[in-house]
């Protein structure tokens, strides 16, 4: 292995910037349009990644990008292949490889996610596209008696394989475990819960001899369930989510890239900055890797017009502008105005 991975997992967290995640399957995109009346084609889907791909200003702030097998393999409106539009503008192309979240045997209630058989050779052949880091997405759900140890285990255990594969194939593995905001549970107890998470998941990346620096850490931040009965102050948020990262990842990892898990795009990106103001050791680059919380507002300004396509980008730049300020702790509720 050589140290290509460890520029490239460093690149990742570049001072200010962070990861669009661009890598929804076509059912959810589709929702996604319908709900604002965008006809879901293969073509409309391309026009409006080429428009979050070809915003101007954005590669300022957006490192990489990550995208579904659609996606890597469509080309721009000029014929160009969409991680050659990528990376002539210094972003990171990279790819989303696991095939979604399957019941668990046993426990119908929780998933585990699928995509082993035969990743080898399709880390190949994304590599020969062009793609030089790749994500896979583990979810965890929160109730009274879940999860349950043989979720959290066998979700692990496929993240480990899934990040030693991806290191073999020279690719940078961003490891996701998300423990879904859904439910209406503490934030203790999604504290406690995300901590045993993260526990397994670096116990498993052990296990199959990954390589800590050539990686990236996507987890979800300690919140309170969406049907929580109250609001959390940022303060407590920022708090729980750096006290549990503190114990469980260690400092060898290079970078922290959020997912904002639903979070609506004020709130994710105010939470990124609480995160990155708190005092005390932070071994790690502390960053995003947003999907929603960057694209919506491009999408509601776009919505599925080519006379808007301008207002999109505008949009998109604007979220990836304030997220890079947050990464830095300097974002200000001005910004939002300017």
């Amino acid at each position: 292995m050589n140290h290509d991975l460890g520029s490239i997992a460093a690149a990742l967290v570049a001072e200010g910037k962070g990861i669009l995640a661009a890598d929804e399957t076509v059912p959810t995109l589709t929702k996604r349009f319908d709900a604002l009346g965008i006809h879901s084609t293969e073509q409309s889907r391309r026009t409006y990644r080429e428009m979050l791909f070809t915003s101007t200003g954005a590669a300022e702030f957006i490192s990489g990008v990550i995208m579904h097998d659609e996606t890597i393999r469509q080309k721009s409106s000029g014929g160009t292949p969409f991680t050659q539009v990528l990376s002539s503008q210094g972003i990171l192309p990279g790819i989303k490889v696991d095939t979604g979240a399957k019941p668990l045997a046993g426990s119908p209630e929780e998933t585990v996610t699928e995509g082993l058989d035969g990743l080898r050779d399709r880390l190949s052949e994304y590599r020969g596209m062009g793609a030089r880091f790749a994500k896979w997405r583990a979810v965890i759900r929160i109730a009274e008696t879940l999860p349950s140890a043989a979720c959290v285990s066998a979700n692990a255990h496929a993240l480990g394989r899934y990040a030693a594969l991806c290191q073999e194939q020279q690719l940078v593995p961003i490891v996701e475990p998300e423990v879904l905001m859904e439910g209406s549970h503490t934030i203790e107890r999604c504290e406690d819960v995300t901590g045993v998470v993260l526990h397994a998941v670096f116990r498993a990346l052990f296990e199959q001899r990954v390589v800590l620096e050539f990686m990236l850490l996507k987890p979800n931040m300690v919140i309170a369930g969406e049907d929580y009965s109250r609001p959390v102050p940022l303060r407590d948020v920022a708090g729980a989510t750096l006290r549990c990262l503190r114990r469980h990842v260690p400092a060898a990892v290079p970078g922290i890239v959020f997912l904002s898990g639903g979070q609506n795009d004020r709130v994710a990106t105010a939470h990124l900055k609480a995160i990155n103001q708190l005092p005390g050791p932070k071994p790690w680059k502390i960053s995003f890797s947003y999907g929603r919380a960057l694209q919506d507002p491009a999408l509601e300004a776009w919505h599925g017009r080519d006379e808007e396509l301008k207002m999109g980008q505008q949009a998109l730049y604007h979220r990836a502008r304030c997220n890079g300020a947050a990464s830095l702790g300097t974002y200000t509720d001005e910004m939002e105005a300017a």
